[in-house]
């Protein structure tokens, strides 16, 4: 099943760009500023890259075909509508997936199954630009703002652009667990009753791989909505857990009172860099994405310094290829534009070596970038069903095409295997013998 946003209201052009709120999203409500030489330039990779992929491209109406279709295919492919070719091409020429970004926010460009679309993009992305303009691309992206940079006060400010939007928000497509993590399901394909059950399953895992049981003296670094700490916390954990988003802590609170375990959970509102102690478990889910490649050390370090003797670390992270990393770790994407700033997804080697630098050791890795893949299309799913509540809540349209976008191209990054999903055991050295997979 397919669901899609409506596309947005548009104009003589096919766009939807002059009711885009100026004040609240001003480089989706202009156009920007781009030589007509980058513009073509952007044209021709497009065009060119449009012809090699196995999609088709409508341009001005939904109905009038571009000749940009692959060889030899009666097999239904996602089809990519191009509202305002003009406005596209400019953005893309100014901004590279920056722009690709804004033009659908500003409804230039529209797709009749978004995540195919986008597993197709993913599934080329080393494709998309021919191999001598490669070294080019430099010019073509912008740096990281320095204001993104994860410090303490900076960590701060970029968890609150993303988590304190609203936990009502929140609530409108995560389960009732409200677990903004990937679940681990029984069987795949998954529907949405599986989701509470598949998200415990992961909690329990990740308890597990930790040893937490009966006065398992347990910290959790990003305490989200407080359901992992509850869990620990019913196995007859002590739990200690943070996080640097006020609205999060407020209703984690609520719900480890309602659970019955607040004499077992202290939830504080602290960076991970302030705590102190030594803890039997120290238990983090995708959490590291959110810490930015110039605090890898002082994650890993906190970690190390954390863990008591024999004691187990077990992290939850997304990871991507390590030369993507290299490619994206100074660069301004659209993702930490609108959605995750000062963010960057780690690579298996990154993770392995930061690790080893801080004297820990992974004893345990596996991965199931699948799961995630539903995961994420059930909370898009819900999120387009539930559209109205979101809008009822304040948030408008140029926001509701932002997150399906998000939500859709995260998606895709794992349907492709662009993106993997990975549980990863640390111990400080103390458990020799161990398999390591």
């Amino acid at each position: 099943m397919t669901l899609t946003l409506p596309p947005a209201p548009h104009d003589e052009t096919g766009a939807g760009r002059h009711l885009v709120d100026a004040a609240r999203w001003p480089d989706v409500a202009r156009l920007p500023p781009a030589s007509a030489l980058r513009t073509s330039i952007a044209r021709r990779i497009v065009e060119r890259a449009f012809r090699r992929l196995p999609l088709r491209v409508r341009t001005g109406g939904a109905t009038a075909p571009l000749p940009h279709q692959p060889q030899g295919g009666a097999a239904r492919l996602p089809v990519l509508t191009l509202r305002d070719p003009d406005a596209f091409h400019r953005r893309i020429g100014a901004d590279g997936l920056i722009g690709f970004g804004e033009a659908y926010m500003a409804g230039e460009w529209d797709s009749d199954d978004l995540v195919e679309v986008l597993t197709v993009l993913a599934g080329h992305v080393d494709e998309l630009v021919p191999g001598p303009l490669r070294g080019l691309r430099r010019a073509w992206v912008r740096r990281r703002p320095p204001s993104d940079l994860n410090t303490v006060e900076g960590a701060r400010e970029n968890i609150h652009r993303h988590y304190d939007l609203s936990n009502d928000l929140f609530a409108t497509f995560l389960d009732p667990t409200l677990t903004y993590s990937s679940a681990v399901f029984a069987s795949l394909p998954a529907d949405a009753g599986d989701l509470p059950a598949a998200q415990h399953r992961k909690i329990d895992r990740l308890l597990d791989l930790a040893g937490t049981g009966p006065g398992t003296s347990l910290v959790e670094i990003g305490t989200g909505w407080g359901e992992l700490a509850i869990r620990a916390a019913l196995r007859g954990a002590r739990v200690h857990t943070v996080t640097l988003s006020r609205e999060q802590r407020e209703l984690a609170l609520r719900r480890i009172a309602d659970a019955g375990v607040a004499d077992r959970v202290t939830v504080e509102l602290c960076d991970y860099r302030r705590l102190e102690g030594t803890y039997d478990a120290v238990v983090s889910v995708e959490m590291i994405e959110a810490v930015g490649a110039a605090y890898w050390p002082a994650y890993f370090g906190a970690v190390r310094r954390l863990l008591a003797p024999g004691g187990r670390a077990a992290l939850q992270a997304i990871t991507m290829p390590h030369e993507q990393v290299l490619n994206t770790a100074r660069t301004h994407t659209w993702i930490s534009k609108y959605v995750f700033p000062g963010g960057l997804i780690p690579s298996r080697e990154a993770i392995a070596r930061e690790s080893a630098a801080a004297g820990l050791r992974v004893v345990h890795d596996t991965g199931y970038g699948d799961h995630y893949a539903e995961t994420l299309r059930l909370w898009r799913e819900e999120f387009v069903r539930r559209s109205a509540e979101v809008t009822a809540l304040g948030f408008d349209h140029a926001f509701l095409r932002m997150w399906e976008l998000y939500l859709a191209y995260s998606e895709a990054g794992f349907r492709s295997g662009y993106l993997d999903v990975r549980q990863v055991v640390l111990t400080g050295g103390e458990r020799p013998g161990e398999d390591a997979r």
